[in-house]
């Protein structure tokens, strides 16, 4: 899996640089959730904008790593979703539990 990884003031934020998030590759983000957690980090961004398509895999994977965040007292935040894995997010009322944001930037803004 192509993951791209930035610090920006203290927020670690991870780029997803795929097409798909599902079962072929969904346990790849899990391992790198699951060390980035374990090295300390709390507060994570995910960029999905490249993500075309996400199914429960993708899914599970995003709120495994939502409980782990909830429970060190951090946040995982999603970004930039594409129509068709917003439209997933809202199937399944997770867009309820996630703080999803239209930009990188607008989630980076809302820790300040």
């Amino acid at each position: 899996m192509d993951i791209k990884m930035e610090l920006t003031e203290g927020i670690t934020v991870l780029y997803v640089r795929e097409d798909r998030l599902d079962a072929n590759n969904s346990e790849a983000l899990k391992v790198e959730l699951r060390r980035l957690f374990e090295s300390g980090t709390k507060d994570l961004v995910i960029d999905l904008k490249e993500i075309l398509f996400i199914d429960s895999s993708g899914l599970g994977v995003l709120v495994s790593g939502y409980k782990n965040a909830s429970i060190l007292h951090g946040t995982l935040k999603l970004s930039n979703l594409q129509s068709q894995v917003k439209s997933m997010f809202e199937l399944t009322r997770l867009h309820r539990v996630f703080d999803i944001f239209t930009s990188v930037d607008d989630a980076l803004q809302s820790y300040r």
